[in-house]
């Protein structure tokens, strides 16, 4: 079986209940917290928020059309796909310096598109780019729109300064500016660091009874 699956049978083995149910309101701020969907009302004194934390998108004209067709947020996950090709990483920290390393292993060029002068990533990483031949970095350059037929096959991009635009073949683009942690749900009971709840290891936060676990943290 799965993961997920053997994770279900060992919470059901210790008599967890499981109900599936779209929550559309939360109050989590008393003893007892009520979670409520259109059908049910589900009561609790314990919360676990495990909602996650989902890729930001870079909101360019084409991303959401060409999603799956050329557009990753992983490239561990997707960069073998795009072996010997030339592809594109958008973004300036650490993750698009690694995500930029990592695909230059298997692909013939890649692209580093932030939209800043400098990079934001840790000084090694940084030497380790420059240093890199198969990766050319674009400074102060912003992804305009992501094209192609069936498939990515261009990006037109826009420098920040002068707005000249130009297009800019690639059969793949990895995006890689941040992460938006879910935490809607919370954020009128909990003082959130940059949209993430404060917790520790244990996932206790500063409301009794509501815990969190995972990205979201």
């Amino acid at each position: 079986p799965s993961l997920i699956a053997r994770m279900t049978q060992q919470c059901e083995k210790f008599g967890v209940e499981r109900a599936s149910d779209v929550i559309n309101e939360v109050h989590l701020d008393g003893d007892i917290k009520v979670l409520k969907s259109a059908k049910a009302e589900h009561q609790s004194k314990t919360v676990i928020i495990a909602t996650g934390a989902f890729a930001r998108p870079i909101g360019c004209k084409g991303e959401q059309e060409y999603k799956g067709r050329g557009i990753s947020y992983c490239a561990t996950c997707d960069g073998a796909f795009f072996r010997n090709k030339t592809v594109a990483v958008v973004g300036g920290g650490d993750v698009a310096l690694e995500d930029a390393l990592y695909l230059a292993a298997g692909c013939e060029k890649v692209y580093l598109i932030h939209r800043r002068q400098e990079l934001r990533g840790t000084k090694v990483l940084q030497e380790q780019v420059a240093n890199e031949p198969k990766i050319t970095f674009l400074p102060d350059t912003v992804v305009k729109e992501i094209c192609g037929e069936q498939m990515v096959d261009h990006l037109v991009i826009a420098n920040t300064g002068t707005g000249e635009e130009k297009e800019l073949p690639v059969s793949g683009i990895f995006i890689a500016v941040g992460m938006n942690p879910q935490t809607d749900a919370v954020a009128s009971v909990l003082d959130l660091d940059h949209g993430y709840v404060r917790a520790g290891e244990d996932g206790v936060t500063e409301q009794p009874g509501l815990f969190v676990a995972g990205d979201v943290r």
